[in-house]
Order: structure tokens, then sequence, then C-alpha cells
């Protein structure tokens, strides 16, 4: 038995909150964690929809029912099931659609701030390291950089954006522990990062994302 890849093309889906208009000063996009969807994890920025700011929430290329019995749907950005095969597709993805999205929008009048919840910040860090956009500002949210990202080859786009990241006090699944060697790699690979703590546990919280959102 062999198995094989083919190319395809196929519909991804995204949602968006705000315009491109004369007041548009940042442009986000924003990584949903597992087993959420795009259009309901865009919820958590309404207070940032001032006029001032597109957010652009792209979906996981894989959904799946969550809860069978109730049929709710939700997405994934990749398993550990051909993950090296996953992880290119959502990056050439994402390459893509901040290609469409930034058409016809002046790049150096607006800063990119890339965010990425609990999954989403393994695939916001590869997209910053690994993607064609020049990112200003690359937040994770109740997640850390995936350890398989080589920080001496590829922390160049790490360093030159403003790394920020953001735990809940409560946040069980990102554990002190852990915490601590995602600090201690960010600093022998000489990348400035500032670490953000809410009280709360695993989840989106406005008011600091609103001082976040503040440049």
């Amino acid at each position: 038995m062999r198995q094989h890849h083919l190319t395809i093309s196929r519909n991804v889906r995204y949602a968006t909150l705000g315009e491109v208009g004369e007041k548009l000063r940042q442009v986000w996009f924003v990584c949903h964690g597992y087993g959420q969807l795009a259009h309901r994890f865009l919820r958590s920025f309404s207070a940032l929809d001032d006029g001032s700011r597109l957010i652009v929430a792209p979906e996981g290329l894989s959904r799946y029912y969550v809860d069978h019995a109730e049929r709710i749907v939700g997405a994934s950005w990749m398993t550990a099931e051909d993950r090296l095969t996953d992880i290119a597709d959502y990056l050439a993805y994402l390459d893509h659609l901040h290609d469409v999205v930034l058409e016809g929008v002046a790049r150096d009048s607006v800063r990119l701030y890339v965010l990425g919840f609990s999954q989403g910040t393994a695939t916001a860090s590869r997209w910053t390291a690994l993607g064609k956009a020049h990112v200003d500002r690359l937040i994770l949210w109740g997640g850390l950089v995936p350890p398989d990202l080589d920080l001496e080859v590829l922390g160049g786009p790490l360093r030159a954006a403003q790394l920020t990241l953001v735990v809940g006090k409560e946040d069980e699944t990102v554990p002190a522990a852990a915490i601590e060697r995602a600090e201690a790699r960010l600093q022998e690979a000489e990348i400035p990062y500032e670490l953000v703590s809410f009280p709360g546990g695993h989840r989106m919280d406005r008011d600091v994302l609103a001082g976040l959102a503040v440049d």
C-alpha cells in the first residue's frame, strides 16, 4: 500500500468584522481555537469594531461534529495525522487570504495584527514565522509558540513583530511550567516579548483585548 497527495482547489470560509475605509488603521487576522468556528469566535472582537479596524477570522480547514447528539460543529487547524501537509495547506491559505483582504489597501498605512487563541496560537506563530505576510504585532492567547518551531532559524519575523503572550491565571491548559519553558526559549533566541495575565481561565477577556488594541 502507498499513500499519495493530490493538490486540488477547494472553498474555504472566513468571517470579517469592519470595513476597508479611510479610517482603517489596523487589520487583524484572528485564528480560533480547537472546536470553534470563525463567525462565532469573531463575536469576541465586537468591541473593537469602531471603524478603524478590519478583523478577519479565517476558519480551520477541517470541520467536524464537536457534539454528535446536538449536531454542534467546530473546526480544527490540524491534527497529528499528516500534520506537515496540513500546516503547508493552512499557510498557503492564510497567505492567499492576506493578499485578498489587503488588495487595494495601502500597506504602510495600516498595522497588521495576528492573534491566535488556544490551538490557533500554533497557527498564528507558524504563519508569522513561515508565511509571506509582514506581521507588526503577534498576540498568542491561551497558548504558546509551538515547540517544533526552530526559533534560532525562523525567529527573525518573531523578533520583528511585537510579541505578546496572554494567559489567564486559572488557565489549566497553559501551566506555569510551560510558560517558564516558553519564556526561556524566547529569551535564549533573543526574541522580545510581553507576558500579560488576567483573572480567569481559558477564554478571551474583553478588557485585556481592548488594551492590546491600542497602538
